[in-house]
């Protein structure tokens, strides 16, 4: 996987002067099933989150409240996608190294997983991820 694959994608947006509604589906704005979904809350001022890539897991973000930046990275490239609008989510597939920073005061990010929780699955090591990409493991 590379940059390219990574989409920020639009939701549906129902506006109404009692609130605004959007949501996702899974297989249509998701685009894939999801097995799991959990969220980040309550990031203290200059913290990161992340810094990490998946050897099988795509990821869909949401920043339902305030905002984030979210840094991906493909080995060669790097790309920062600032997520500020609850109608828009951020599809990172599997294979891609991912930062968050820069997260605004009460700030929520809700992430949607392809797979269930497996600590196995996750690469820290910011070098042996490269290594693994410039060898086509991952």
């Amino acid at each position: 996987m590379t940059i390219d694959d990574v989409k920020l994608i639009e939701l549906p947006k129902f506006m109404d002067p009692r609130g605004n509604l959007s949501f996702v589906e899974q297989n249509n704005h998701i685009p894939f099933e999801i097995q799991r979904t959990y969220w980040i809350y309550d990031v203290p001022g200059g913290e990161d989150r992340g810094g990490h890539a998946y050897k099988t897991t795509d990821e869909f973000i949401i920043a339902i409240a305030g905002a984030f930046d979210v840094t991906v990275d493909d080995g060669k490239q790097k790309k920062t996608f600032t997520l500020n609008r609850s109608y828009y989510g951020l599809y990172i597939p599997k294979g891609l190294w991912r930062t968050m920073d820069n997260f605004s005061s009460a700030s929520l990010a809700l992430e949607f997983a392809n797979t269930k929780y497996d600590r196995n699955d996750y690469m820290d090591d910011y070098n042996e991820y490269i290594n693994m990409k410039s060898n086509g493991e991952i």
